[in-house]
């Protein structure tokens, strides 16, 4: 089920929220309710899928139950694993069993291994708790909040990766408290905005930059002005339809009485590569951080195990958003731009603000080409000519509202963001009503005209 499909905003999540509110005074039925309708929801898009779901939450509960008992720090390591096994069983058996076949010289007959939706989401939103339970830093849940917390359906497809810390605690709060209907009229506001994003902003920009890149992957040259139209029209593209995504999912809580972490916070305008990864998918960059490159050694044990921590971190960062060498070499591109601005840094030297945006946004944007592109080979052709390399022509053929590209970057890089509009910025007032419902009205209309698309980050 799709957040910008009518079937979510007219049917699902109405129901949805009258039971809740209904429910309100009762803990323990509001809460059922609730994962009743994320497992509805999930299920929704592929049922084969839902079995999947409920024996990675069940499993995971019983580990922690088995661990509260025996006492042995093993046994979150082993929940950890077998959380990996089933990401690699679904995500990366063909990847891996393809590449190995291949070092021997034999052919491989891909197995037909349907992807669950959002198991990078909610498998790694389970390591995260299994390894804060073993650092001691996580209670032992009811079944019922951790049942919750893992499956519920505004962050279970897409994210934001939330941690137990973060949604756990507020199941006990009333959703009735103080501030109920600045929650509802905030978070109804947000979600707005995010399918504004994904209708009107996101989808315009797929209009674009998907025929040119099927293009470039049939062997069509593009031409020097049409690969930097294709180039920024994806940029613009991922970071509506994925942070659209995150401000509905975070709108939603709201509207639920539940506060989720924030995912995207202006990250193209970004003066270093740092600054971008902590703008950029906040909830994964710190889990990356804090799981993965602190335990790796981090920055505390010198230079070549900084640099280290970095690329293994980074390359698998690469690896989690899709099983391709593109994926892996973007990851490593991302590290390498890391360990040069730490580099940087300790020359001293300060870059002009402008100067260091704008190569931040060109080191971004050339990494996207390896991520967005088929082949490793079209990622190739595709930086040489954005360089040049294949000759200088502006002729941009066949390209319908390629000037899109220039108007919707401004919101990309200009104003408040989302959650700053929604949430501090707009204050209650009668025109403020008006112009919302009358946004809303609008879009209603052009996902009936147009239909409705699946973001970016679900193929994740």
């Amino acid at each position: 089920m799709l957040f910008n499909s009518y079937i979510f905003i007219l049917l699902f999540l109405p129901s949805t929220l009258i039971g809740f509110y209904l429910m309100g005074a009762r803990r323990g039925w509001r809460m059922g309710w609730l994962v009743l309708a994320s497992l509805v929801f999930y299920s929704y898009w592929d049922v084969r899928f839902l079995p999947l779901l409920l024996i990675s939450v069940v499993m995971n509960w019983c580990l922690v139950r088995f661990y509260e008992s025996a006492g042995h720090p093993a046994i979150p390591l082993v929940g950890v694993m077998m959380n990996l096994l089933i990401i690699g069983i679904f995500k990366y058996a063909n990847f891996v069993t393809e590449n190995l076949l291949l070092v021997w010289g034999s052919r491989f007959e891909p197995w037909n291994i349907a992807l669950p939706l959002g198991i990078s989401f909610f498998t790694f939103q389970q390591i995260s708790y299994l390894l804060d339970l073993r650092r001691g830093q996580a209670p032992i849940y009811p079944f019922g909040q951790y049942a919750l917390y893992v499956t519920f359906f505004p962050q279970l497809i897409a994210g934001p990766i939330v941690r137990h810390n973060e949604l756990i605690d507020q199941f006990d709060l009333s959703p009735q408290r103080d501030g109920c209907a600045e929650r509802l009229s905030r978070g109804l506001i947000l979600f707005l905005i995010g399918l504004t994003k994904k209708v009107i902003l996101a989808d315009k920009m797929a209009e674009i930059a998907t025929p040119l890149f099927s293009l470039a992957a049939q062997g069509t040259h593009l031409t020097f002005a049409e690969v930097w139209v294709a180039a920024g029209g994806y940029a613009l593209q991922l970071y509506f339809d994925f942070s659209g995504y995150s401000d509905m999912a975070i709108g939603l809580g709201l509207l639920f009485g539940f506060t989720i972490p924030i995912n995207f916070n202006a990250p193209y305008i970004a003066v270093s590569v740092r600054d971008y990864w902590r703008r950029w998918h906040i909830t994964l960059s710190r889990f990356l951080r804090d799981y993965l490159y602190i335990p790796l050694g981090g920055s505390r044990f010198g230079l070549p195990r900084q640099v280290f921590a970095v690329m293994v971190t980074m390359g698998l960062g690469g690896l989690w958003h899709g099983a391709s060498w593109n994926c892996i070499l973007w990851g490593l591109w991302q590290g390498v731009g890391l360990i040069g601005n730490h580099l940087w840094q300790k020359t001293g030297i300060h870059l002009p603000r402008a100067v260091a945006w704008l190569m931040t946004l060109l080191f971004i944007i050339s990494g996207y080409m390896v991520f967005r592109s088929e082949t490793l080979p079209q990622a190739w052709t595709m930086l040489a000519t954005m360089i040049g390399w294949h000759g200088w022509s502006v002729v941009v053929n066949d390209v319908p509202h390629r000037w899109h590209v220039v108007i919707f970057a401004l919101p990309a890089l200009i104003g408040p963001t989302s959650h700053e509009l929604a949430l501090n910025k707009l204050q209650p007032r009668p025109i403020y009503a008006t112009l919302a419902a009358g946004l809303f009205i609008y879009l209603i209309w052009v996902i009936g005209d147009e239909g409705y698309s699946e973001f970016i980050y679900f193929q994740f």
